[in-house]
């Protein structure tokens, strides 16, 4: 627990309860048609302003009435006064420039300082250790599949439960949306730089959650608590930058409260709803959010109660089922259409340096790539290093090395996989599909990859439901804990079964009530993430590659016990 001031308790406790409040009134959001995940839906439309979003707010309240218009109101002060602040913030282009898009249009194109601090900070740490998302990866692998798991190291859960854990919250319909309105926008060759962002971003990820590890809490009882709220504090404290240290760890741990009410959950059962309901034909009827909401939070209430040991059980069966079926949908579609992968892959890699015309330039393509990779694996946002920080492990670099799996997983082969079938089935293309033209343009990334699927699996939309339910549920049990973990760090473990009664509250909130600028809110609480965490990491990876350097050591001079060998 942070040590806190009587009389900065109280001050704490009511900005986390005020970011709740905001929920409740509104954390159900709008339906989002492209369904992507928490970090990804807003970042789409960085130029839109959020006052003409207000100024529309403004004029329904005077049609509604009870709790609607009172909804209405708060959606309209929160996008008025938080959003758009934040927005300008976290999206305010460092270079600009104009081309013209694919329906000949002049638009403005620029570099959000988001993308730059995310990406920049991925690319410096890649070069600074000496490219381990690439010297480890065989090794990753084979830590992840238990070859080194000693049961009496300290910790919660394995290494692939960590790793499960983590996925489960990245994992979602933002890979499959979000990557279909990247090529809709950008054509194919956006692909080839979120593929690129993604194999970068591995190294962000294993520099977090390495920090995650050494400076974990074991509680006598084996509970474990880690993650940036921890290394900020007590790192920073070690380098003789404690005040700054405990700035960053408060602002992390209220930053990741806020998300894990919002994108971490109210977004994801709204989002997740309207698939489902839309599929049994029952977006008329007034019980089914209701009972949509009461599945919910019957389904993750009983995992959650748990603790992290049964969310790590159950994600570790969730994940690999809901990829699995994802990505065999894809392998049929690819395996049917064999003779067009070399051809694909050939515009994916042309178009990223000599796009055609109406696709922004070379930098419209790189910007849209990258932006999708960022948002779309949270490589930086520092949220993963909060479930790996409970892998039981005595080397830290060794979690380190496993969550690198993360960004590859999600990012590089979830993504390609549906970048393939979309330039293969062409749906990208507005000259061919003519109702490409409008989903592109409305962001409706969902449906476009749906179009791609259903030229050939005519029973895909079936597949895209089951998906959309399981990667809302699963990034809703993984956000709890990350959520929790912060929220006890600033008020006490005590606190613990409170913070779970209300994320359940959230869930039912998020299946009933409706609001656009919310849904933002959350969006850039989750974004803002990166700057505390990052600027930490930053700053103490001279410490991660000291102890980097000790491990492989050890590890090229075969000093590890491979305990599968040992027990065989």
């Amino acid at each position: 627990m942070l040590s806190l001031s009587h009389r900065t308790k109280p001050v704490l406790f009511l900005a986390v309860a005020l970011l709740m409040g905001f929920w409740i009134a509104g954390g159900g959001y709008a339906q989002d048609p492209e369904g992507g995940d928490s970090a990804t839906a807003s970042a789409e439309q960085p130029d839109a302003t959020s006052d003409e979003a207000a100024d529309e707010s403004d004029e329904g309240t005077t049609e509604l009435t009870g709790f609607r218009k009172w909804e209405a109101a708060i959606d309209a002060w929160i996008g008025k006064w938080l959003v758009k602040p934040m927005g300008d913030i976290l999206f305010f282009n460092v270079y600009k420039y104009e081309a013209v898009d694919v329906n000949g249009e002049t638009k403005t194109y620029g570099l959000p300082v988001v993308v730059v601090w995310l990406a920049g900070a991925a690319l410096f740490l890649t070069f600074f250790f000496k490219f381990i998302n690439i010297r480890a990866f065989w090794h990753a692998v084979r830590v992840t599949k238990g070859d080194y798991d000693d049961p009496n190291d300290d910790g919660e859960v394995s290494h692939f439960q960590a790793l499960a854990s983590a996925l489960s919250a990245t994992v979602g319909l933002g890979n499959i949306a979000g990557v279909a309105i990247a090529v809709g926008s950008g054509g194919p060759g956006a692909i080839f730089w979120i593929i690129l962002a993604g194999l970068f971003g591995m190294t962000s990820k294993f520099a977090e959650c390495t920090l995650g590890q050494m400076y974990r809490k074991i509680d006598p009882d084996g509970h474990v608590s880690g993650g940036p709220m921890r290394y900020l504090r007590d790192g920073l404290a070690e380098m003789k930058l404690g005040p700054l240290g405990v700035v960053l760890s408060i602002l992390f741990a209220v930053l990741c409260i806020g998300g894990s009410f919002g994108g971490g959950c109210a977004f994801q059962v709204s989002q997740s709803k309207g698939l489902v309901l839309q599929q049994l034909n029952l977006t008329d009827s007034a019980w089914a959010p209701w009972a949509y909401g009461a599945l919910m939070v019957v389904m993750v209430g009983i995992v959650i109660i748990g603790g992290i040991r049964r969310i790590a059980s159950t994600a570790e069966k969730i994940v690999p089922l809901m990829c699995g079926v994802y990505v065999l949908a894809a392998l049929i579609i690819l395996a049917t259409n064999f003779n067009q992968i070399p051809s694909a892959f050939y515009k994916i890699v042309s178009e990223a340096f000599t796009p055609q015309a109406g696709y922004g330039g070379f930098l419209g393509v790189l910007v849209i790539g990258i932006r999708r990779a960022v948002f779309s694996n949270e490589a930086g946002a520092g949220s993963a290093a909060i479930a790996h920080s409970a892998a039981k492990t005595k080397y830290a670099v060794r979690e380190g090395v496993v969550a690198l799996l993360e960004p590859f997983i999600d990012t590089v082969v979830v993504c390609t996989m549906t970048g393939l079938v979309i330039v293969i089935t062409g749906v990208y293309d507005i000259g061919n599909f003519q109702e490409s033209s409008s989903l592109i343009a409305d962001g409706k990334g969902a449906e476009l990859t749906a179009l791609a699927f259903r030229q050939e699996l005519s029973w895909f939309p079936v597949i895209l439901t089951l998906a959309a339910f399981l990667f809302a549920y699963s990034t809703m049990i993984s956000w709890s804990y990350y959520g929790e973990r912060c929220f006890t760090f600033l008020f006490g473990t005590r606190t613990s079964m409170l913070y779970r009664v209300l994320f359940l509250v959230a869930i039912m909130m998020g299946a009933l009530v409706h609001a656009n600028n919310v849904k933002d809110f959350s969006d850039f609480l989750i974004l803002s993430m990166a700057f505390p965490n990052l600027l930490g990491v930053l700053l103490m990876s001279g410490k991660i590659k000291s102890a980097l350097n000790d491990y492989w050591a050890k590890y090229k001079t075969g000093e590890f016990v491979e305990y599968n060998k040992v027990q065989s």
